[in-house]
């Protein structure tokens, strides 16, 4: 004997199980899109990589290659630069150590004179005097070789008339 009560409860139990099932049913359909939208994703992913594979991996190893080439021209410009501004250096060294040369000499021709305008009157006359005295010992000492060559001159001559003299002397006591 199955009372109303049993029915009732037998029809609870499968109207649960049904509205069970249907729950579980529409969690595998929520899970199936998810897992078809995360297979469209990743199929989209495989899609670009495939992409790139064929033509983007080329496209980039093409544009390697150009940067590599654009990376040796670079250096290349680099070291003539290099090796322009090393050589005009050196030039602009060489020609300030010229210049730096003849301002020395100029300072140290002109250093005298710059002397003599800020000395007193006496230290000045000194000056004049002393050079005075250098003009008179040069010119003294010319006159002093001028003498000497001609005393020479003299002493050669009168060796020569002496020779001559004795010579003569020396014939006559023969004859």
């Amino acid at each position: 004997v199955v009372t109303r009560d049993d029915v009732e409860e037998s029809l609870k139990a499968v109207w649960q199980y049904v509205k069970d099932k249907e729950q579980l049913l529409k969690d595998l359909h929520s899970q199936i899109e998810e897992t078809e939208q995360r297979l469209s994703v990743k199929q989209g992913e495989r899609d670009y990589w495939l992409e790139y594979k064929n033509v983007g991996s080329k496209a980039q190893a093409n544009r390697i290659m150009n940067l590599e080439k654009d990376i040796k021209e670079v250096k290349d410009n680099l070291h003539r630069a290099t090796e322009y501004y090393r050589n005009a250096l050196k030039a602009v060294k060489e020609e300030n150590d010229r210049l730096v040369e003849r301002h020395m000499e100029l300072s140290k021709e002109q250093a005298p004179e710059k002397a003599v305008r800020y000395l007193d009157k006496s230290s000045h006359r000194e000056i004049q005097e002393n050079e005075w005295l250098k003009e008179e010992v040069k010119r003294y000492q010319k006159e002093v070789s001028d003498l000497k060559a001609s005393i020479q001159l003299l002493e050669e001559e009168n060796i020569g008339l002496v020779t001559k003299l004795i010579d003569g002397r020396l014939q006559n006591l023969r004859v």
